[in-house]
C-alpha cells in the first residue's frame, strides 16, 4: 500500500480523501492547522498513521510541515488539498499558493503529486506582479493557481 500525506486533512475534501485512503490500507499522514485541529483529524481518522501540525499561512510553519514530513520518509503521493478562502489577500497566496510550492521544494520528492483546487481558478488572472507588489489585489480564483514543479 501507499504512503500518503494530505495537508488540510481535518474537514472538507482532505478528511475525505483521508478516510477513504486509510479504509482501504494506505499508510495516511495528515496535516492539520494546529493541535486542535489535529486532534479532530485524528479522532474522525483513527487509521491515520500520524498528524503533523502547522500553520501554511506562515513560512516558518510551512518549513515545519516539510521537515515533520521528511523525518517520516518520502511518500509515494502528496495530496495539496489545504485552501482558504475567508482570509486576507496575504494569507490566501501563502496557504493556497506559496505553502504548495514551498512543500514541494522542501520535501523528499513523491512518485506523485496531487493538487486539489477549486474550479474557480478557471476565472483566475496568475499575476506574479501582484504577488510581489500588490497582494491585495489578489483574489480567491487567483491563489487557485498551481504551479507545477516537475523538474526541480
Amino acid at each position: 500500500m501507499a504512503s500518503i500525506l494530505i495537508t488540510g486533512a481535518a474537514d472538507g475534501l482532505g478528511q475525505l480523501s483521508a478516510q477513504a485512503l486509510a479504509e482501504q490500507g494506505h499508510q495516511v499522514v495528515l496535516h492539520a492547522r494546529n493541535a486542535e485541529r489535529g486532534r479532530y483529524a485524528q479522532q474522525h481518522i483513527p487509521r491515520a498513521e500520524h498528524v503533523i501540525t502547522g500553520d501554511l499561512s506562515d513560512i516558518d510553519d510551512i518549513k515545519h510541515v516539510a521537515s515533520e514530513a521528511n523525518v517520516l520518509g518520502r511518500f509515494d503521493a502528496v495530496i495539496h488539498n489545504a485552501g482558504v478562502y475567508q482570509v486576507s489577500p496575504k494569507g490566501m497566496v501563502h496557504v493556497n499558493t506559496l505553502a504548495p510550492y514551498l512543500l514541494t521544494c522542501l520535501i523528499h520528492k513523491p512518485k506523485r503529486l496531487i493538487y486539489l483546487s477549486s474550479d474557480m481558478h478557471l476565472q483566475g488572472r496568475a499575476n506574479l506582479e501582484n504577488l510581489t507588489k500588490d497582494v491585495s489585489r489578489v483574489s480567491y480564483s487567483d491563489s487557485n493557481m498551481k504551479f507545477d514543479n516537475q523538474n526541480r
